[in-house]
């Protein structure tokens, strides 16, 4: 099984593949500032085979590469984020606030 990620700017999401039929997708809200998701989902033909944990692993990435911090709104991203430290850096609640 083969599960590829791509971004889909025009739905503001990230979508995944198995073997080239879609698998699930999670929604984001980004801007210059912060990135926000959401909501993912996972048809249920797919879960409990790392199809949530390869998205949130892209969604996440690509925060990093944007120098975003993020807001994991979705209880799986965020779950799934506490369960990996090395992506706690990204979490808005865990940058220290910036004074004017």
């Amino acid at each position: 099984m083969t599960v590829t990620v791509h971004d889909n700017p025009s739905a503001n999401r990230f979508e995944a593949e198995v073997d080239g039929k879609p698998a699930g997708f999670a929604a984001y809200i980004r801007n210059d500032n912060l990135v926000v998701y959401p909501h993912t989902v996972v048809d249920p033909a797919f879960e409990g085979q790392g199809v949530g944990g390869t998205l949130a692993r892209a969604a996440l990435d690509d925060a990093r590469e944007r120098g975003l911090p993020v807001l994991a709104t979705c209880p799986f991203v965020h779950g799934w984020m506490e369960r990996h430290p090395e992506y706690q850096d990204l979490a808005y609640e865990n940058r220290s606030a910036v004074s004017d």
